[in-house]
């Protein structure tokens, strides 16, 4: 899921705004505005107090972009690779050692 801010970004143009100004009328933290320039999604209170400020609605500052690649298999993968327990979690060094060389030369097998 993607969401892009570019409707906000021209609505600050339209009121002669900058981004600090945006900052120093709603009370958003610059790390927020930085994730809102990265497309990343940010809390509903967020988009209230921005909506607030301009006098508009969450239409007017926020659209939704659906990601196309990632549909049906792709996103299945991205998920099981996400969720993998780590080579620690499986056991370590010594579970990686032994399931790539075939054990320890003094284990007797």
């Amino acid at each position: 899921m993607a969401l892009c801010y570019k409707k906000l970004w021209k609505l600050l143009i339209d009121h002669d705004m900058t981004r600090a100004d945006l900052r120093g009328a709603t009370g958003i933290a610059p790390a927020t505005i930085a994730k809102m320039s990265r497309g990343e999604s940010v809390g509903a209170s967020v988009l209230e107090r921005i909506c607030e400020s301009l006098q508009c609605n969450i239409g007017d500052i926020v659209d939704y972009v659906p990601n196309e690649s990632e549909s049906g298999q792709i996103a299945e993968a991205k998920r099981a690779r996400n969720c993998a327990p780590s080579a620690k979690r499986r056991g370590g060094w010594r579970a990686r050692y032994l399931a790539t060389a075939g054990g320890f030369p003094d284990e007797a097998r």
